[in-house]
Formats: C-alpha cells, structure tokens, sequence
C-alpha cells in the first residue's frame, strides 16, 4: 500500500508542473487587466492581453481534475507510456457521465430529493475522481498492455485493449460509485470540516500534517481536499480564479500563505543553523548541499531537498520543522497576511500572487520572514546541540565512509548516475528507474547489495529505503537529467 501511494504521489507531480504556467499566466494578466477580477469595461490593447492570459491560465485551473486523470494515467504507467492516459481518459468520461447528477437522477428519481447526494453527483467532475481514473487507466494498462486475444480479435490484442477495459472496468466502478460516492463524499466534507471549521488553528494543524506526511508521500490526498474543489473548499483554485474572501466560506488563502515564510526564510535559516552546528572539517561538504537546498526553496517553494537531507537522521528535529509550519500558519492567519501559490510558497509566486484580489498584506512577508529565519534558527540550533542531532556535517566518522570521496557540486550528471549505479548493485539489479520532482525512484532485486555510503559520495542530499526493494534517492530539481543517464547506463 505504501508502494502505490508513493508512486501516486510521483504521478501527481506531472499535472502540478503544470500549475507554475497558471500562476506566471493570470498572474501576469491580472496586473495588465485589472478589471478581469474587479469588474469594469476592457479597453486598450495592455488590458486585452491581460484578459487573454488570464483565460489561458484558467483553463488550466478549471480542468485541473482532467489533467490529474491524464497525469495519473500516465505517470502510473509501466514506461510511463501514454496508453496509460488515453484509458484514463476513456475512465473519467465514463464516470462522470454516469454518475452526472442529471443521469443519476433518471435512474434513481430520489436523489433528487437528498440534497446530500445531490451535492455530491453534482461534485462528481472532481480531482478526486481525476485520481481514480487515472489509477484505473494505468492499472489496465499495467495487466492487460501483453495480453493476446483469439485470432479472430487480434487487432485488439496488446495495448489497443487497454482502453477498452478501462472502460469496462470504469462501468463496474460507476455501480459502486452510485452507492459509495455520496457516503465517501460525506467523509472528505467532514474531515474539510472538522479542520475549516478550525478556523485559524485548524489551518495550523493542515500545514503541520501537510509537513508530517511529507516522507510517506501521504500530503497529496490532505492537499486535494483544501486545495481544489473537491468538497466545497479549493483554496488555490479559488484564489487563482480572482474570487476573495466574500465569495467563500473561508479567509481565501488560508491554507496556503503560511507556507510563504516558512519556505522562503525558515528553511534558509533552519540550513544555518545546521551548518553553524557541523563539525569544522565537515562544514564545507554539508554546505554544498545545504546552501543550494536553501536557495531553492526560497526562489521556487522546493523543500525536499533540504527536508530529506535530515529528516530520517533526525526526526525529532522533523516534526519539530513541521510544528513551525503550523505555528506560522496561524500567527500568519491572524495577522491577515493573504498570499497563493500555483506551484509552491516560493519567491515566484508570492511576485504573481501580489496582484491577485484575494491577496492582503504581501509587505508583511518581511517582517514574518525575519521571525520565521530567527525561530526555524533557534529551533534547529538548540535542538541539534541539546540532543546531539546527527545532522548533515555532525554524522559519526564510523557512520560515514567514503566521505572523502564527496562529489564536488557541479558534478556531471554522467558521474553522478555511474556512482548511484555502483551504489544500487549494478544495473543486473536494478528492476525500474523512475523519478518525481526531486527524487530518483529505484525499483532493485537484492537489497543486500546497495549501499547507501557509495551511493552519497555522490554528493546527493540523501538515500531513502522506504522498502527492501526500493530505494530513493535526492537529487534535487536536476532529478530528470540524472535519470535519464542512469537509463543510459542500463540499457
């Protein structure tokens, strides 16, 4: 189970790269035409190509279900082969149509009277049923991409029958769907509920459990809840869309600005910290990782290589790191600070955020920067040296071979994927190689073969092993180039 949410999470990262283009895209047209949010005549050329980004960039706001079906779809797949998303494709539209509310109610004339059920058919265009379509797609694709007909049905032998039984599968999945959807969307809008109705605490507690599921790759479903429009919430849709706070339930931008100082100041603090605590003939290695780490996660809301580099070394120090975030997300939301990320709570987008209506307070990001970088600070550094943290640059030398053999930052990609192969067993034993956002994701035979020193000489951030057969490695954002050398390497 740990396995497929791990691989969910990773496919979930094609739909969202996406969002970066929706936020440079309104964000841009928002400041050229300010009456797309506001109301008013559009006049002048500036104001007409504010409009036309502002619609481009909605439409892939309005169809982020749709992008999350294909994405999954494919990013799930074996190869990540796109037969995976043409059966995903042929899943959400066989679900949605047949659970349309319109066409639930000719089958079932009562629903009309249950306003609970309706809401949830009428709801069923979602980015929750976008997910399931596309485990659906990429699971026939997975089973059914080899299989061999009869003679007589050879055209639709291989992967010409996956949609096919996509859609057969998709049917069966509608019935139970007919019964379970609205109990299940019952439960998604008790869970918003429960948390919303929290107010500013219960946005402390999202982003401290957003932060906490973040190794278990657990975040993305607590995500789907408040950021889209699954059970009534969708904070980043409505955001992005140009609503403010009158036309929701909530203070929009609630379960997204506390994320901005914490991102953009407390990591880069947290990493000084850190480096103030490693030992002197370690300092330099540690912050070739370190400082880059933090770079990243200023200008683009990139956190993982930072967080990986010493989550599992230190736990105690993690879930301390998350608690920040859920202590800076409230003081944030009563300090009425509004800002929205399409794609993370970096620098990037607090700049295209800034002109969005819903958008309150952006000058106070300085002053929450400095508390948030002179707490993540103190946190660390106490933390670390009152317990002993084996933090990057404080690890036991009997506990870290080979670190003599550090690679330099700028190291090939190339050497980089040579020294992650010796590091896994060799390419006899690696099974699948695969990777999300920031990580490499190896699929091996024997587990007694890989070992973690060879493979962080590389100078990766960290190794993870969430099960004897997969390994995980920290990259950072180059993950892609490494990958497909470690692919060139095998074949």
């Amino acid at each position: 189970m740990m396995k497929f949410f791990q691989k969910l999470g990773k496919a979930l990262m094609l739909p969202v790269a996406c969002l970066p283009l929706c936020g440079l895209l309104m964000g841009v047209g928002y400041l050229l035409c300010p009456a797309s949010m506001q109301g008013g005549e559009v006049t002048g050329f500036g104001p007409l190509v504010g409009l036309f980004l502002v619609k481009a960039g909605g439409a892939l706001i309005d169809n982020m279900a749709l992008l999350f079906a294909v994405g999954v779809g494919v990013g799930m797949s074996e190869s990540q082969d796109g037969t995976g998303g043409i059966a995903a494709l042929t899943s959400w539209f066989m679900i949605t149509t047949l659970l349309s509310l319109d066409f639930v109610v000719k089958l079932a004339p009562s629903v009309a009277g249950e306003a609970s059920h309706a809401l949830a058919f009428a709801k069923i265009a979602n980015p929750f049923i976008g997910i399931l379509a596309g485990v659906i797609g990429s699971f026939c694709y997975n089973r059914f991409k080899d299989i061999k007909l009869p003679e007589w049905m050879a055209f639709f032998s291989g992967k010409r029958c996956v949609a096919i039984v996509a859609g057969l599968v998709s049917i069966l999945v509608s019935v139970a769907l007919l019964c379970v959807w609205p109990l299940l969307y019952q439960s998604l809008i008790a869970l918003g509920q429960s948390i919303a109705g929290l107010g500013a605490i219960g946005a402390g507690v999202y982003a401290f459990l957003n932060r906490l599921l973040i190794p278990l790759g657990l975040h993305h479903a607590l995500n789907n809840v408040f950021w889209f429009d699954t059970i009534g919430l969708g904070d980043l849709t409505h955001f992005w869309a140009g609503k403010t706070s009158a036309d929701v339930s909530w203070p929009l931008g609630l379960y997204m600005s506390g994320f901005f100082p914490c991102m953009m100041f407390g990591v880069p603090g947290a990493t000084l910290a850190i480096l103030q605590s490693a030992k002197p003939e370690k300092r330099k290695a540690a912050a070739g990782v370190l400082i880059s780490a933090a770079v990243c996660s200023f200008v683009c809301g990139i956190t993982e290589p930072f967080e990986f580099a010493f989550m599992f070394a230190a736990p105690v120090l993690y879930v301390a790191y998350a608690a920040l975030y859920g202590v800076f997300t409230v003081a944030v939301a009563y300090l009425d600070f509004r800002a929205g990320f399409a794609f993370s709570a970096g620098a990037t987008d607090l700049l295209f955020s800034a002109s969005l209506p819903a958008a309150q307070n952006t000058w106070l990001i300085v002053p929450l920067g400095v508390a948030a970088f002179a707490a993540f600070y103190l946190v660390f550094r106490i933390m670390i040296v009152k317990f002993d943290l084996k933090t990057p640059g404080r690890e036991d030398d009997d506990e870290a071979p080979e670190k003599k053999d550090v690679a330099p930052k700028n190291r090939a990609f190339v050497e980089i994927a040579e020294v992650v192969l010796v590091g896994v067993g060799g390419r006899d034993n690696l099974v699948s190689i695969d990777n999300c956002v920031t990580r490499l994701r190896l699929e091996i035979k024997d587990p007694k073969l890989v070992d973690e020193a060879k493979i962080k000489s590389s100078g990766v951030p960290g190794v993870i092993r969430p099960s004897a057969e997969n390994v995980q490695v920290v990259i950072g954002q180059n993950v892609q180039f490494v990958a497909e050398e470690l692919k060139k390497l095998c074949e």
